[in-house]
């Protein structure tokens, strides 16, 4: 069975820093592209970040380039999102999602899901 837990969101004020974990189960991240995407009310789901397999590429959204960063632990089979600089406008639930070996914005394509984790920025 297939399992993504995240982790590590919270309340943060502006200019402040955190790091959201996500932890597979049943599958190696060897194997597919990790994303993250995120969704603030009333608003579409975004992609923020995605890390391929095959050549380890990593590509952000322009919102986040600079500030966040993708890494992972081989080891633990876990991906992690180190968000820096943060601004209120980055204030969503934050999901990880695999399942494909592309980096798409589209979260269609992807089959598994964290269970999502909210990060709220204050001003």
């Amino acid at each position: 069975q297939v399992q993504l837990v995240e982790s590590g969101g919270g309340l943060v004020q502006a200019g402040g820093s955190l790091r959201l974990s996500c932890a597979a189960s049943g599958l190696s991240l060897d194997d597919y592209a990790i994303i993250w995407f995120r969704q603030a009310p009333g608003k579409e789901r975004e992609g923020v970040g995605c890390r391929t397999t095959t050549d380890h590429s990593l590509y952000y959204a322009d919102s986040v380039k600079g500030r966040f960063t993708i890494s992972r632990d081989n080891a633990k089979n876990t991906v992690y999102l180190q968000m820096n600089s943060l601004k209120p406008e980055d204030t969503a639930v934050y999901y990880c999602a695999t399942g494909r070996n592309i980096c798409a914005n589209n979260w269609r394509l992807y089959t598994y899901w964290g269970q999502g984790t909210q990060v709220t920025v204050s001003s």
